[in-house]
């Protein structure tokens, strides 16, 4: 692995094709955000795009005056080259997480470029360098002004509300909804064994490992069953295989929230416990379906106590027999 360069042994010549490097991909992100954005979020979308022209803009200035100090070959030094340098994070990382990183990423970024110019212009001699470095990094600072200004163009009242509702379904569709299908499941699916297994052997060690066992075979079904169900491409879910670890996940948790009190070697009070954590989780689960599910909260809370009291009953008719 080769070694890089401290930024204090960088020549003029050599911050400028950094800066040069840099503001390239500065506004290839911002494209890049805008592009990804743009269907579900166009007037936000409509910002970055603003943006990515502001940096080519930059890009421009900064090959100008690399070309009439030291020629025309620029010389090949990226980010990664320098020490300590400022780093980005992969466009498709911040996508992935929602709108809102995405936001909070560009703040970051305008605020690290800031901070470069500021350093790079310490560390020139030459007047036209240093003042050109100098008003980049006030362009920098003035980004977010800029993007305020822009969010005021494209972003009205209106629109700021459209695109908060358009990341509220996203949230749902891709985390909300899969997460909740593993709770109830993890929840409702399991009380049957587990509590068949309680009653029947009243041992409660024997009863946690059938429901650990129930839990993350419940689990890993219902993760590769959600991740291969739709690869979100047209109704718009997002990535099957996050999806899929949502909702194993949750399947498992909810699984193990009555498994875990059988850790306790009383049966009687284990189970009392159970019965409890049974109870807490079947509210839970009521009040996600009404809080993101546009469900009424009682509506939501008959239909699952009873399927879970239906699957509970059975459980423990079966352990009884």
């Amino acid at each position: 692995m080769f070694a890089k360069r401290r930024f204090s042994d960088l020549t003029e010549r050599e911050i400028l094709a950094l800066a040069i490097a840099a503001e390239e991909e500065d506004g290839r992100i911002y494209a890049s955000y805008a592009d990804a954005l743009r269907s579900s979020f166009p007037d936000t979308a409509a910002v970055y795009e603003e943006m990515a022209a502001e940096e080519n803009e930059h890009r421009r200035r900064l090959i100008a005056t690399f070309t009439e100090r030291f020629g025309e070959t620029i010389p090949l030094i990226r980010r990664q080259d320098v020490r300590g340098f400022v780093t980005r994070r992969p466009y498709w990382m911040a996508r992935s997480l929602g709108i809102e990183t995405v936001r909070r990423q560009v703040e970051t970024m305008e605020a690290e470029s800031r901070r470069f110019y500021q350093r790079a212009a310490e560390r020139t001699r030459d007047a036209g360098i240093r003042k050109l470095l100098g008003d980049l990094a006030e362009a920098e600072s003035g980004h977010e002004a800029l993007a305020a200004q822009l969010g005021k163009q494209h972003l009205g009242t209106d629109a700021a509300k459209a695109e908060n509702e358009t990341a509220r379904r996203l949230f749902v569709l891709q985390v909300v909804q899969p997460g909740l299908a593993g709770l109830m499941d993890g929840s409702v699916s399991t009380l049957a064994p587990l509590f068949a297994a309680a009653f029947a052997t009243h041992d409660t060690w024997q009863t946690f490992l059938v429901g650990l066992a129930a839990s993350i075979g419940a689990g890993i079904s219902m993760g590769f069953a959600e991740a291969l169900s739709d690869d979100g491409s047209l109704t718009g879910r997002g990535s099957p295989w996050i999806r899929g670890v949502v909702c194993g996940l949750m399947t498992t948790i909810g699984g193990l929230g009555h498994a875990l009190p059988y850790l306790i070697p009383h049966f009687g009070i284990a189970t009392a416990v159970a019965f409890i954590v049974v109870a807490i989780e079947l509210a839970v689960i009521s009040w996600i379906r009404y809080k993101y599910m546009d469900t009424p909260f009682l509506s939501a809370a008959f239909q699952v106590v009873v399927g879970g009291a239906l699957v509970f009953a059975a459980g423990i008719l079966i352990g009884s027999a």
